[in-house]
């Protein structure tokens, strides 16, 4: 269970069941057993009511790389049903949220992958949704890129629900207020990111690195002095 304002961290090991979860989550595909609501509503009888508060962005921002940004982002507006009036409103809303109006019409598949992120994020949020999931999001992107998307991500958690699948810790220190680690579609723990640290054997450790053992003998020394 995710509060609005949380930003979730979903981490685990590679097929550990993150990508399937979050493809349940969002009405992708189906689950074989158990029970699973978005925003409230099962994701089983009412997938449709689901899909209408949910903002997907899977991994690899699967775009229709022959359109350019803003006639793409009009043509999700319209497969997301907004209502004329608020249509043009709401794309040029998610354009300027996602700083993409200097490549509002490149066309996609010209972008840089950092820009195509940012597009398939404009996309995800065209709707206002109430639940954002984002799987691996900065996956791929140089350092300036994944951080210009954390900051993104932060400007727009205040009143939503943020659920993102990572396997980078940094990524979890970054932006989220809490994590959950699974393996094997087991849940194995669920805390902060500074409880989850706090659990490691090697917290706060310090790691020393000797040439020869005789060094090694005067740090011991000088340890069982300090003791």
């Amino acid at each position: 269970e995710v509060e609005k304002g949380e930003i979730l961290g979903f981490l685990g090991p590679n097929a550990a069941g993150k990508t399937t979860t979050m493809r349940i989550l969002t009405c992708f595909m189906p689950a074989t057993a158990g029970t699973a609501k978005g925003a409230g509503f099962d994701v089983f009888d009412d997938s449709i009511e689901v899909r209408k508060r949910v903002g997907y962005l899977p991994e690899n921002a699967p775009l229709y790389l022959d359109m350019r940004a803003k006639p793409y982002l009009e043509f999700v507006a319209r497969l997301k049903d907004l209502p004329g009036r608020d249509r043009a409103k709401r794309v040029k809303h998610v354009i300027d949220v996602c700083a993409i109006g200097d490549v509002q019409n490149k066309i996609i598949g010209q972008l840089s992958k950092g820009y195509r992120q940012r597009v398939g994020l404009a996309q995800a949020l065209i709707h206002d949704p109430d639940v954002l999931i984002l799987d691996e999001p900065t996956d791929g992107l140089d350092p300036n890129q994944k951080h210009e998307v954390r900051e993104l991500i932060n400007r727009i958690s205040q009143n939503k629900i943020i659920v993102i699948s990572t396997h980078l810790l940094e990524e979890v220190d970054a932006l989220c207020n809490r994590a959950i680690i699974i393996a094997h579609g087991r849940i194995l723990a669920d805390d902060t990111p500074e409880g989850l640290e706090a659990r490691s054997r090697f917290h706060n450790a310090v790691s020393l690195k000797v040439a020869d053992r005789e060094q090694l003998t005067e740090i011991q020394e000088g340890l069982e002095q300090l003791t």
